[in-house]
């Protein structure tokens, strides 16, 4: 790991339609979202090698007016290969589940019992070796093949580290609890993979159908949407959320931190001191963690969200809901974006279950609409893998030929 390199050059900025493909991971459209707001936020020579290596021998080059390639395309190969019997393996790499998490009511991290599952044979390692494997890329120590799973792996893992559903292994990240969306059978994990953003796409301001004017953003947005049904979104979440040079937008003040990571110092006095005011750093942040890529301590905060919002309904305990939830057939539930904006569409009426927990009201969805909570964990996540990448192959030859875009960390 090249520490002052991916501290020093992360840059960000301040700042009719295609169908909606099925959900995964955060669904398609969650993933393709944080691809295409961390594209955004690539410097140009970034985004050019980032191609290079998922497009190997294309001799990807920006024609005016459009970038190399959309990295987008690729966000969802990682759950589209993991059923392939060679990466069979892969399938513990999408989340982490403590072994005493409970939530709502008990939000360990991990707690006494460790992580279930193998060590490192989870998200957080998962993110640590692939970014290991392109920082030997640029030192030429990994061949090109190496290099593009590893990117492939690396864009749809981070991803799925802000899902915080991703981070507990209760009901298999909420996969098995049963609940009601709009009266609608679902469960826990697909609402949040896929149905709250599809929920958001019905209210769209009309004004976001169209480019941003000159103006509206001190970043290029408009060659990076490549017309999906998601683009409205991602204008809206990039001035409203990152605002402008004279706008102030809701991350205004926040987003610069997301790429901080608490400091690591090797040297004995500083453990010395650390042990005086009672610090300690687990053996899991010592694996995991540096000063510059912390998985870890990044989770901690989104996995409090299962207990503190709550992300999971404290209902979900009551005795008649988790009767009527086992009595729910499958065929019932509605598991992606497509299934829900059908249903609407046909207007077909849900049948009737009084007895599950129903989420979309002003105090569950509202609430996570009001409060940005969707849009700031896929605007965290496309940040942080554009810090990533940026730092991985931003040199300061590069740097210093394009002052032009801010840095979000000094040296």
């Amino acid at each position: 790991m090249r520490p002052t390199l991916l501290k020093a050059y992360a840059v960000t900025a301040a700042a009719g339609l295609a169908s909606l493909p099925g959900a995964l991971a955060w669904g398609a459209a969650g993933h393709e979202i944080v691809a295409t707001i961390a594209q955004i936020h690539l410097h140009p020579l970034v985004l050019t090698e980032v191609c290079n290596i998922l497009y190997p021998g294309s001799g990807v080059a920006a024609s005016e007016g459009e970038p190399p390639c959309y990295i987008s395309r690729v966000a969802t190969w990682a759950d589209q290969v993991r059923r392939q019997p060679q990466y069979r393996y892969t399938a513990s790499l999408h989340y982490i589940g403590a072994v005493d998490d409970h939530p709502s009511q008990t939000c360990t991290f991990p707690g006494e019992g460790g992580w279930a599952g193998k060590t490192d044979a989870n998200v957080f390692g998962a993110i640590r070796n692939v970014t290991g494997v392109l920082e030997d890329y640029t030192l030429g120590m990994v061949d090109h093949a190496r290099a593009e799973e590893s990117m492939k792996f690396l864009i749809h893992f981070m991803g799925d580290m802000h899902m915080p559903l991703h981070l507990t292994g209760r009901e298999r990240g909420g996969n098995g609890a049963k609940v009601t969306f709009d009266g609608r059978v679902t469960n826990l994990h697909s609402l949040w993979d896929g149905l709250l953003i599809a929920q958001a796409l019905r209210t769209i301001p009309s004004n976001y159908t169209r480019a941003l004017p000159a103006g509206k953003s001190s970043v290029d947005i408009e060659s990076h949407l490549r017309g999906t049904i998601y683009d409205p979104y991602v204008r809206r979440l990039m001035y409203e959320g990152f605002g402008t040079e004279v706008v102030l937008g809701r991350f205004s003040t926040e987003y610069d931190d997301w790429l901080s990571c608490p400091a690591v110092e090797p040297s004995s006095a500083w453990s010395t001191a650390q042990e005086m005011l009672g610090i300690q750093r687990t053996k899991d942040e010592a694996r995991w963690d540096d000063d510059v890529l912390c998985p870890y301590n990044w989770a901690k905060d989104l996995h409090k969200l299962n207990c503190d919002l709550p992300i999971w309904p404290r209902e979900l305990d009551e005795p008649q809901r988790k009767h009527a939830a086992l009595a729910i057939s499958a065929r019932e539930e509605v598991h992606d974006e497509d299934e829900f904006f059908e249903s609407y569409a046909a207007g077909r009426r849900p049948r009737p279950h009084p007895d599950l927990v129903e989420l979309d009201t002003p105090e569950y969805a509202g609430q996570i609409r009001a409060q940005w909570i969707v849009e700031r964990l896929l605007a965290m996540a496309g940040i942080r893998l554009a810090g990533l990448l940026n730092g991985l192959f931003l040199d300061v030859e590069s740097l210093n030929s394009t002052s032009k875009f801010p840095i979000l960390r000094g040296v």
